[in-house]
């Protein structure tokens, strides 16, 4: 019997404009599918699960492909096996965030006081009164600081407070990371930069001259907040301690080299945003006491609002830029949850009642290893979700050689969203062939014993898992060339 992935998700009403949850409905669950009884697999050589034996991947890699428009699955292997998406992740994030917030929905970031102006001196408090706006850097704050400004206030009798209860303060992503990859930042009600601090060094005749600064393409203040420190040792090679209310980092000074740069998480990203809006304003003539950060409520009326672009634009860039913060802010702000786990699990429940699968994620980005999803649960969330936007929203796949060098894709076109881990390499999306046959494509593999095996300090970069991702992309590609043109 031939079985068929559901397509009553109705997304197309519901995420093409500024649609909100109400106008979803749930799809029709099935079981399932098998591959499809016809000649495919000997239409097209090598086959598909020659493809994944040639690249000689160890662990476990699981594919499923059907029509998108009947839902007719096409080929499958080890479809129903749960791995870790990484940041195929993402996709359901979108997903999910456009249902329950709208595809319009937007961050606002807000200056508020209780006092009035009065000869250039604000007569009151000022507060800055985060919306959880992940995307919010230092020129966002730059233009807020500049209206202040044109409305008049040239110092303030009062305090200067950062406001930032709107979502939970979460100290990491995935415990598991070494803390000072700027991929697992903090989240908190107010995200400048994506938490992270730029930390440059360059050598010169009397030692190393280092910078920790705000930087975006206007305005790069200097940071207070946030030390850093040489020190003389080999490991590990960043060091990071809270002292004094800073964030204190430390480097190995053999590890610098000649000069370069990196971007480093911030820890206290409401006291970052103080201490950068406090630059900033100093920098126009405005006169600011140091920030405090609360989660008292923001008294008064609104001076000055910064709004993000609408959540679709938003979920366009995350999906091509995979920025974790990104997705882990939209989650949590379409869930109303308190931790990454709990706000994860309503993410769960509701693809069970929107699509019938079963993911159990533990975050919003994929960085957690955790989590878990099988290729066939994604492809029944993607056939699903044909006919909304989704497919324009994920960013276009180049095909390519066994060089990795791109070609001629000849008519076939992929969007997709792909995923990586140390030992984790996934992609889901769409690929339409030349004669305008649209399929719906999941591949999942992932070595855990392998990957179990990285020390923390050694997850940037651990022997033998570029070779291991390398092999996977090529074997994603053959896998694309073949579906494609079939």
């Amino acid at each position: 019997m031939t079985r068929v992935y559901s397509r009553r998700f109705l997304l197309a009403g519901l995420l093409a404009t500024t649609a909100t949850a109400a106008g979803a409905t749930a799809p029709t669950k099935s079981a399932r599918p098998v591959a499809r009884p016809d000649d495919f697999a000997r239409k097209v050589d090598p086959t598909a699960t020659d493809i994944v034996a040639q690249a000689g991947l160890s662990g476990v890699t699981g594919f499923a492909v059907a029509d998108a428009t009947s839902g007719v699955s096409i080929e499958q292997f080890q479809a129903d096996e749960a791995l870790p998406p990484a940041s195929v992740a993402k996709m359901l994030t979108a997903l999910y965030g456009l249902d329950r917030l709208g595809a319009g929905f937007r961050f606002n970031t807000r200056l508020v006081s209780d006092g009035v102006i009065e000869g250039g001196t604000l007569r009151g408090d000022l507060w800055l009164v985060g919306g959880g706006d992940p995307t919010l850097n230092t020129d966002d704050l730059g233009r807020m600081v500049a209206d202040l400004h044109r409305s008049g206030v040239r110092s303030i009798d009062g305090s200067f407070y950062v406001q930032n209860s709107a979502l939970p303060a979460i100290p990491f992503i995935d415990r598991d990371q070494p803390d000072y990859l700027g991929y697992n930042p903090t989240i908190g009600a107010v995200n400048l930069n994506f938490n992270r601090v730029h930390f440059e060094w360059r050598r010169g005749a009397d030692g190393y001259r280092t910078t920790m600064d705000a930087r975006a393409k206007r305005h790069a203040p200097a940071v207070e907040m946030a030390t850093m420190r040489i020190v003389s040792r080999d490991f590990p090679v960043y060091g990071y301690a809270l002292e004094k209310g800073r964030d204190a980092w430390t480097v190995s000074r053999s590890a610098l080299g000649g000069g370069g740069a990196r971007w480093l998480p911030v820890r206290q990203p409401a006291l970052y945003a103080a201490d950068v809006f406090g630059q900033l304003a100093r920098a126009k003539g405005i006169s600011l006491p140091a920030g405090q950060v609360t989660d008292r409520p923001a008294k008064g009326r609104v001076l000055v609002q910064h709004a993000s672009v609408p959540l679709s634009e938003m979920c366009r860039d995350m999906l091509k830029f995979s920025t974790n913060l990104t997705a882990e802010v939209i989650g949590l702000q379409a869930s109303g949850a308190k931790t990454l786990r709990s706000s994860a699990a309503a993410m769960n429940e509701w693809g069970k009642e929107r699509f019938g699968v079963d993911a159990q994620l533990v975050d919003h980005s994929g960085l957690g290893d955790r989590s878990r999803i099988s290729a066939s649960d994604l492809v029944q969330i993607l056939v699903a979700a044909a006919n909304g936007p989704i497919g324009a929203l994920m960013k276009p796949i180049k095909l390519r050689d066994a060089n990795g060098k791109v070609v001629d894709g000849q008519g076939i076109e992929v969007t997709a969203k792909t995923g990586t881990l140390n030992f984790v390499s996934t992609l889901a999306g769409y690929v339409t062939t030349p004669q305008g046959t649209k399929r719906a494509l999941a591949i999942v593999s992932a070595d855990l014993g392998a990957r179990g095996k990285i020390k923390k300090s050694d997850r940037e970069r651990p022997r033998g898992a570029s070779g291991w991702n390398r092999r996977a992309k090529s074997m994603q590609q053959r896998l694309l060339h073949r579906w494609g043109r079939a």
